[in-house]
């Protein structure tokens, strides 16, 4: 299949595809009039590039791992496959994103808190102490 089509099929932009293949992460073939032809499996390979783009994962991580893929909801290389440098940045990827989680988790609970305390809001409605213990004028009824 051409480009075009790769990018209908996929919902990726064709300026992205090339930067793919400029990434060595796809790797089209050439018809005889030069343009890009690509396999059946390419939907699947950038299915699967974007799954891990996602997940926050580099080019240079992915170009380690995607060749022992088998879909895109799985990053389970075989073990022989991975080197200890690839090892090693799968390892630091894996503690920033549970950083992310622990702040978003973090976020979430202040932020329902604060929902909470608005809503309830106190009786009287009238001004309360904030936590630097200076007043805080409240609007609304």
């Amino acid at each position: 299949m051409r480009i075009g089509e790769l990018s209908r099929r996929t919902g990726v932009p064709t300026r992205l595809l090339r930067y793919y293949e400029e990434q060595d992460l796809l790797h089209p073939g050439r018809a005889d009039n030069g343009y890009r032809s690509y396999a059946e499996t390419a939907v699947r390979d950038v299915q699967q590039i974007r799954g891990l783009l996602d997940a926050g994962l580099t080019t240079e991580m992915i170009r380690a791992v995607l060749p022992y893929l088998s879909g895109p909801d799985e990053i389970h290389p075989p073990a022989a496959c991975v080197t200890p440098e690839t090892a090693a940045l799968l390892h630091a990827h894996l503690e920033r994103i549970q950083a992310r989680i622990d702040c978003l988790a973090r976020n979430r609970d202040r932020l329902s808190a604060y929902l909470a305390a608005v809503e309830e809001g106190p009786a009287d409605r009238g001004p309360t102490t904030g936590s630097n213990g200076k007043p805080v004028a409240r609007y609304g009824p």
